[in-house]
């Protein structure tokens, strides 16, 4: 059974606080399962998305992973706040945390997807 969202993203944000980075809940969703996204803004005018692993992996049913959005690549908050947008479409009850991190950190750790 996986952690329901509220659960996960009040640990996310300790995660973020041991760090001394700044992590604020920019749009809460449902406290049991909504989506999650992390907008990781490097302070240069850019942010990293990080978004919810695809349906259909062995383990998703009780943990959850990550996979970067847009490639990877760091995007504008134009083009994420038009993309949260659409994902809001599928999922209303989604959830944003907006990370503040000039390295780009993310914090998730082996949860992150990359291939």
């Amino acid at each position: 059974m996986r952690l329901k969202s509220g659960i996960w993203v009040d640990a996310y944000l300790r995660r973020c606080a041991v760090e001394a980075v700044p992590a604020v809940v920019v749009r809460r969703g449902h406290v049991d399962a909504g989506m999650i996204f992390i907008a990781v803004d490097r302070l240069d005018g850019t942010v990293q998305i990080y978004g919810p692993a695809p349906a259909g992996l062995d383990q998703i049913d009780s943990e959850r992973f990550w996979v970067p959005c847009f490639e990877g690549k760091a995007v504008s908050e134009e083009t994420l706040n038009a993309y949260l947008e659409r994902q809001a479409d599928f999922d209303p009850d989604l959830w944003v945390i907006a990370v503040e991190d000039k390295q780009g950190r993310h914090f998730l750790g082996d949860a992150l997807i990359t291939a």
